[in-house]
């Protein structure tokens, strides 16, 4: 049973313990979390090209020391602090509120759907605004300077946050002034006009009481109104192409990309069932993606991402543009992932393939079983500047050296490995069957020498198997029998792999379908 915290925390304690998980995670996995802190904001395309990871360790490696990456200790502190978001208590569970109660998954109230959608903690609203209200308190403490706590490590009375302190908080809270409004980051808000004065800032110190700070920001804590929530019960349908009838009454999809301001647009995909979804639009670019539940469905999203999320998805293959942050899955069966991203995590999951184009190790957390890491291994016409407006260059490409977490650390590889590598015999390249506009005519980058040797040695094949058809010299019912032979076995192969469902939906829409929106490229190349 998970004790309860008094209001009194102790904040040195509470350093001491997110230290010492720093020490325990090894070094490899500290700097996945600082550069997962670091992805956090949002930073120029140009930036994050100029400043990558391939340029830091060339003149890291030139200058024979060990490259170091630095993040603001009190961000870093809050940035472990709200892990706890996902660990699970008994007492809810045993009261039904949260998982693996039967309660917990079979919401009877209006908003099924929503909570449905939202019963994994990282997409609940609710959750995340419960956990704040509840340990805000102890963040605000862990912002103090160590001559502001008692020996035992209590916060004194009338002790100070400082304004740099607070920015801190920008890593969490945003707010406006008023419906309508942009947001602005804590401190900011903060700063201006009432706010400024409930919250009892103090010009002379630079800074706020902590009980007072402490108060004001509770008041007026609220949902997220660009979140999951509001997305799926007041954004605007997102539209495709070729929709089959019969196979969407389940799906919602839905997006707030035309009322949400820059990092905050999301678009929320659940239930796609047996569909064929391509998408290469302004709507997506730069937006949240969140893919629920989708089951048998081929999803094309070719727009430059800032993230997105899979969660409890089977047999399903999902191809992305470039994502500028990550790419999270979770709970996911017989998944087939490609993508450029800056970070893939996958946890939870099973026979999934992974074809990734990425400058950090992959993560892989407890729970997975029969993963397949791959090289990236197909293209389209405008990948190469989708990659570049997000910041993404072709090298280095760690794909193939994932960082496998559990509860205490990182795990050897020797310790029951949850993975394999993709052997160069079984590998394939793949075809984005769209056509589009832009200059990329090939892989990113060039495949490892292995896979392509792999592919030199199946095309030598086909040469060869051409070459003995035209040897053989058939007559033309003899030319006009092997052809439907051939097609026969091929169409058998398409039923026997699942694969005629996916070229089957591929069709190109009429042109005088409604439903198409402008922007989408979705024809048969």
């Amino acid at each position: 049973m998970r004790s309860k915290r008094a209001p009194g925390t102790c904040a040195q304690q509470m350093r001491r313990v997110l230290g010492g998980k720093v020490e325990r995670i090894g070094r490899r996995a500290d700097r996945t979390y600082v550069r997962c802190l670091r992805s956090a904001p949002a930073c120029d395309a140009p930036v994050l090209l100029r400043l990558g990871p391939t340029r830091l360790e060339r003149s890291g490696a030139r200058a024979g020391r060990t490259l170091t990456l630095s993040v603001d200790t009190l961000q870093f502190l809050l940035f472990l602090f709200i892990q706890q978001l996902n660990r699970v208590s008994l007492r809810t569970s045993l009261i039904g509120e949260e998982w693996p109660s039967p309660r917990g998954r079979c919401p009877s109230s209006p908003d099924r759907d929503v909570k449905t959608s939202s019963h994994n903690k990282n997409w609940d609203d609710q959750a995340h605004l419960s956990f704040l209200q509840t340990h805000l308190g102890e963040m605000l403490q862990l912002l103090l300077t160590p001559d502001q706590l008692s020996a035992s490590g209590q916060a004194q009375r009338d002790c100070q946050v400082s304004l740099e302190a607070v920015r801190s908080l920008d890593l969490l809270l945003e707010g406006a002034l008023c419906p309508g409004k942009p947001p602005l980051p804590l401190h900011r808000l903060l700063s201006r006009g009432p706010l400024q004065t409930q919250a009892g800032y103090s010009p002379l110190g630079r800074s706020f009481p902590l009980h007072q700070l402490l108060s004001c920001l509770q008041r007026r804590l609220t949902l997220n109104p660009f979140g999951i929530t509001a997305c799926l019960r007041s954004g605007k349908k997102l539209a495709w192409a070729q929709q089959v009838e019969g196979s969407m009454k389940r799906a919602r999809i839905a997006r707030n990309t035309h009322a949400a301001p820059a990092g905050s647009k999301m678009v929320v995909m659940s239930q796609v069932f047996k569909q064929t979804l391509a998408k290469a639009s302004d709507k997506l670019t730069g937006a949240n993606v969140k893919i629920h539940r989708c089951s048998a469905a081929f999803i094309y999203l070719l727009s430059p991402l800032r993230s997105v999320t899979l969660d409890k998805c089977r047999d399903s293959t999902v191809v992305l543009g470039p994502v500028e942050t990550s790419v999270h899955v979770h709970s996911c069966h017989n998944v087939r992932l490609v993508c450029v991203a800056r970070r893939v995590t996958v946890g939870s999951s099973s026979r999934c393939t992974i074809h990734a184009l990425t400058p950090t190790w992959p993560l892989l957390l407890p729970g997975n079983t029969d993963i397949t890491l791959a090289p990236f291994h197909t293209f389209y016409p405008s990948l190469e500047d989708h990659m570049a407006s997000v910041g993404l260059a072709v090298v280095p490409s760690v794909w193939d050296r994932p960082l496998l977490l559990g509860t205490e650390g990182v795990i050897q590889q020797s310790d029951g490995c949850c993975y394999r590598l993709l052997p160069p015999s079984q590998f394939h390249m793949m075809a984005v069957p769209f056509q589009m506009e832009g200059d990329t005519c090939e892989v990113p980058g060039g495949l490892p020498p292995p896979y392509q040797a792999a592919v030199v040695e199946k095309q030598k094949r086909i040469q060869s198997w051409q070459r003995t058809v035209m040897e053989a010299r058939l007559s033309k019912e003899q030319k006009k029998l092997f052809q439907d032979l051939v097609e026969v076995r091929f169409h058998q192969w398409l039923l026997a792999s699942g694969n005629r469902q996916e070229l089957d939906s591929l069709a190109p829409p009429t042109p005088a379908d409604p439903r198409a929106e402008e922007g989408d490229s979705a024809h048969t190349a």
